[in-house]
């Protein structure tokens, strides 16, 4: 439980939810779910913590075990010792999507290469010891098919020996290719699997998922429990750089290349990935544009997992059917390449394509139209120098009615109209500027309002929040001082939020690191203290409850979950430990009606993101697959409960149907 704020955005580990019908995912709000500061007296007398990447780190070796040394036992992989650049690239690969397990997307989806460089480094340089073999007494055939299979292959069958790339000592080699001992077997057949199913990819060659594709499931358990059952060599480290390597393989840099560094650099990556060469002319139309569509997070919804930027095709799950996003780039085929800036202006401020069918919300035109022609047309002069890729539109998949124009004519009908935002001349520069920014090009409402039963936000209730249906969240009020409001915070602090992601006594963390990681820590001192001020001076009104009522009694089995699980970081008595680990005792995340938020934390864990005022944050373990539902609902009811809080308990019930997808 290491963070005091969270956002009800969409993020990369789940990145198709929708907060309500057709609302856009990773809507990015630019307001912290919850956050509290603590006083300066509780932050004077916690302790502080070690400045040590061992434990910035703590989120890994939570499930990879102490200093990286798993277990020989389940699921969970060793990485001490394991080559940085093979590590690096892992670590680049869940983050983009080659590799698919959402608890370590979660953690890395907002954290930059130079953080995940230095993270793969750091266990690299780990030299323990591993545990003897996972694997005895298994039928001498299979071991023996697996023994053939790993030091000499099956030519016949093209298949490679893993002695060839894996080095023969099956220790790895130099600078990104693993060693294969010291696994469990269960993680060897998943990984094999996975190569065969490709849920795993890497760039091209996809040298192992070739050999997989060959591999028989008899095969497949050979190898794995012969590697499983074969001792340690004295000697464990990983072997010097084959030059050349023996086959062609997009996980290791060619020689002489500048991907060939043992820093961790990673292999080239696909062609479809390929980004522009260079920015934007500064001053330019364009540059102007690339600002403006960081400002909206506009990359956030419309690049799919390991895809060209903006190239669309990211799932957006809503309520009523799956939305795909479509390809922003000048392709004129299959992307806006033929668009006229007429043409993208309707797009933006009426919610009509170019052929003039209307648009589907998730798309937040309701929000867009309030910004002016000059920043529609600045947006597209950047989407226009984006290198044209060529990627059809996926049809969308919703359920009839939802799927028909004319139903999107009725909802539009009852609920949008194209309009500006006028300006209150009663108000600052400022706070106008602000509330262009939170209420047009940064959609704040698209999660932080409360929806009827059509997906449309209601009126008269300006960032009200409200559940976010397809998430398990609570999008809090940014109005509530019990909530997320920041009416009695200091503008320095609200702006030095948005721009490093921490603050004093609070630090943002999950689905709102995305939020900062891709949008507002580029955004400018004025741009942001304007949202600032606007969002301070919001009118105040009673949070909507979003959750039980009555007040938590004493709860011994979770007092006692915490002392065990919590108390090293968040302390006895919640107090935290200063710029680290957030304060829990006032914590209005704890408090909140709603526990939603605080159940997703503690399932799913995270980091703040990296930005230039915090390049390398501390993070949180996840929980849910170490605790069940009783629990962790034992601990936050203790949590809800001490310290003074009074807030009711959470149930088991609750947090399995915060686990489920």
């Amino acid at each position: 439980m290491t963070t005091t704020i969270r956002s009800v955005c969409s993020s990369s580990s789940a990145r198709s939810a929708v907060p309500g019908w057709f609302v856009l995912s990773a809507a990015l709000a630019f307001l912290p779910i919850a956050a509290v500061a603590a006083s300066a007296a509780a932050q004077t007398s916690a302790r502080s913590a070690p400045d040590t990447l061992a434990e910035r780190v703590r989120a890994c070796t939570a499930c990879h075990g102490k200093e990286g040394r798993a277990s020989n036992q389940g699921y969970l992989p060793r990485i001490a010792g394991k080559p940085a650049g093979y590590l690096y690239n892992q670590l680049v690969g869940f983050r983009e999507g080659r590799r698919h397990y959402p608890l370590m997307t979660g953690l890395l989806e907002n954290l930059n290469d130079d953080y995940l460089r230095e993270i793969a480094g750091h266990f690299a340089g780990l030299d323990l010891p591993y545990p003897p073999p996972q694997v005895s007494g298994a039928n001498p055939a299979l071991l023996q098919r697996g023994e053939a299979l790993a030091l000499r292959g099956d030519p016949a069958r093209g298949i490679a020996a893993c002695s060839r790339c894996h080095g023969a000592a099956l220790t790895g080699v130099q600078p990104a290719v693993p060693g294969l001992l010291g696994l469990p077997r269960d993680y060897l057949n998943g990984q094999l699997g996975a190569w065969k199913a490709g849920q795993r990819r890497a760039a091209r060659p996809d040298c192992m998922a070739e050999v997989a594709q060959r591999l028989t499931p008899e095969d497949v358990a050979a190898v794995s429990t012969w590697l499983a059952s074969q001792p340690l060599p004295r000697d464990t480290r990983a072997a010097a750089a084959i030059a050349p390597p023996p086959v062609a393989c997009g996980s290791i840099p060619a020689p002489g290349t500048a991907q060939a560094s043992d820093s961790g650099t990673p292999a080239a990556a696909p062609a479809a990935a390929a980004t522009r060469t260079s920015a934007p002319p500064p001053g330019s139309l364009a540059a102007r544009g690339e600002y403006l569509a960081r400002a909206g997070s506009c990359s956030a919804c419309h690049t799919a997992p390991d895809s060209a930027p903006f190239a669309g095709g990211r799932a957006i799950d809503t309520p009523f059917g799956v939305v795909y996003s479509s390809n922003l780039t000048p392709d004129p085929a299959t992307g806006i390449g033929s668009w006229s800036a007429d043409d993208f202006w309707r797009a933006m401020h009426e919610g009509r394509s170019r052929d003039g069918h209307l648009l589907y919300p998730t798309f937040p035109y309701p929000n867009y139209t309030r910004i002016g022609r000059a920043d529609s047309d600045a947006i597209l002069a950047y989407l226009r120098s984006l290198p044209a890729v060529t990627r059809a539109n996926r049809a969308h998949t919703l359920r009839f009615p939802f799927g028909t124009q004319w139903a999107l004519s009725a909802w539009r009908t009852l609920f949008f109209t194209p309009g500006r935002l006028p300006e209150d001349p009663s108000r600052s520069a400022a706070w106008n500027r602000g509330a262009y920014l939170v209420r047009g090009l940064g959609h704040c409402e698209a999660c932080h309002a409360d929806r009827n039963l059509f997906g449309a936000t209601r009126r008269g209730e300006e960032l009200g929040g409200g559940p976010v249906p397809m998430r398990h969240w609570y999008a809090p009020s940014l109005a509530s001082s019990r909530e997320a409001g920041v009416a009695d915070w200091p503008i320095d602090d609200i702006v030095r939020l948005l721009r490093t992601g921490q603050s004093p006594g609070a630090t943002v963390v999950g689905p709102m690191a995305e939020v900062v990681y891709r949008s507002t820590q580029y955004l400018d001192d004025s741009d942001l203290r304007a949202m600032a001020t606007y969002l301070k001076e919001l009118p105040q009104h009673t949070a909507r409850s979003g959750g039980a009522s009555g007040a938590s009694a004493p709860n011994p089995i979770g007092a006692t979950l915490y002392r065990r699980h919590c108390a090293d970081c968040h302390g006895e008595q919640g107090e935290g430990r200063p710029g680290v680990y957030p304060r829990l005792a006032g914590n209005r995340v704890v408090t909140m009606d709603s526990p939603q938020n605080l159940i997703a934390i503690v399932l799913a864990g995270g980091f703040a993101p990296s930005t230039a005022g915090n390049p390398r944050p501390f993070g949180m373990p996840p929980f849910g697959h170490q605790l069940d539902d009783d629990a962790i609902a034992a601990v936050l009811s203790h949590v809800r409960s001490a310290w003074g809080h009074g807030a009711a308990p959470v149930s088991a019930p609750q947090v399995q149907k915060a686990r489920r997808p």
